[in-house]
């Protein structure tokens, strides 16, 4: 396998287990439906989503030295992702992630990636001893970065001489680790993706459209953002300029993952070339086609 990649994935790469009905659920509920076990994680979905459109995405993360984690890598190599630069420990277990999703949208969920804190700065020594980029010579290429690391490795990332040149685009794991990102608000080399709520996590404000969202992350300083809004309006902004779309309606057979989709899809496009506009449309494209089941996991 080639050690060549495109942009470096760094965070949660773990086993998701999701229970899918196609009935709207409430807290309580007991329904038939599905259950899976998929490779998951932010940065293993952003991952995959970029496998399939084409580029080659390389891990920055760690996964147990357990059968779980053998999977794991495997399942990654199968999909053309490297996973030479892997953090593999010996005391820390594989991560995983639990979700229950209906007609209605994910009624509940529970992230177990304690490994992945624990870990810390370890799975990102390839930056710094020479395999990737050091101090004196920093990675310049492009970086997925999600919202699973501690919050004082994100702080440290924002201000680390080792992201200084790179094309950084971030993204929170969910709603309740937003406000994580606050450190990489003003990065100057920073890409925000945010759903309204986390946006508005964010500003300290609720927003009723990703239009304002957008704008105001801007004006507290953000380089450029991205808010989205389920079926609704997406946005993009950077200083004196906004997009707005508009994304496809379609039936929604799944939600978990829709999110990395987006972003992994306006990242590649935009690394072929795509202007603000046109990523953006292609975005929310590739999203329909996820959440309605037509694009494999």
């Amino acid at each position: 396998m080639t050690t060549q990649h495109d942009i470096l994935c760094i965070g949660s790469v773990l086993w998701d287990v999701i229970g899918r009905s196609d009935r709207s659920m409430r807290v309580g509920s007991d329904v038939p439906g599905r259950i899976v076990r998929v490779p998951g994680g932010v940065a293993m979905n952003i991952a995959m989503a970029l496998s399939r459109f084409g580029l080659s995405p390389s891990l920055l993360t760690t996964v147990g030295r357990d059968a779980e984690g053998d999977e794991l890598i495997a399942a990654a190599t199968v999909r053309g992702i490297k996973t030479q630069h892997v953090y593999r420990s010996d005391d820390l277990p594989t991560d995983s992630y639990m979700a229950i999703e209906g007609a209605n949208g994910l009624i509940a969920a529970i992230a177990d990636a304690h490994s992945l804190e624990a870990a810390g700065d370890k799975i990102l020594r390839p930056l710094k001893d020479g395999r990737l980029g050091s101090d004196d010579s920093p990675y310049a290429g492009s970086v997925a970065l999600d919202g699973n690391l501690t919050t004082e490795l994100l702080r440290d990332i924002a201000r680390s001489p080792l992201f200084a040149q790179a094309d950084l685009r971030v993204a929170p794991a969910s709603p309740g680790k937003a406000e994580r990102l606050m450190p990489l608000l003003t990065h100057p080399r920073a890409t925000l993706y945010v759903n309204l709520e986390e946006a508005g996590l964010l500003a300290h404000c609720e927003f009723d459209s990703s239009t304002t969202a957008a704008t105001a992350l801007i004006e507290k300083g953000a380089h450029r953002v991205l808010v989205t809004n389920g079926g609704e309006e997406a946005s993009l902004a950077r200083a004196g300029h906004i997009y707005t779309k508009t994304p496809p309606d379609v039936l929604v057979a799944r939600v978990t993952g829709a999110g990395d989709t987006f972003m992994a899809a306006h990242i590649a496009a935009e690394l072929r070339g795509a202007d603000d506009d046109a990523a953006l449309d292609q975005a929310l494209q590739a999203a329909a086609h996820y959440v309605s089941g037509d694009t494999p996991l």
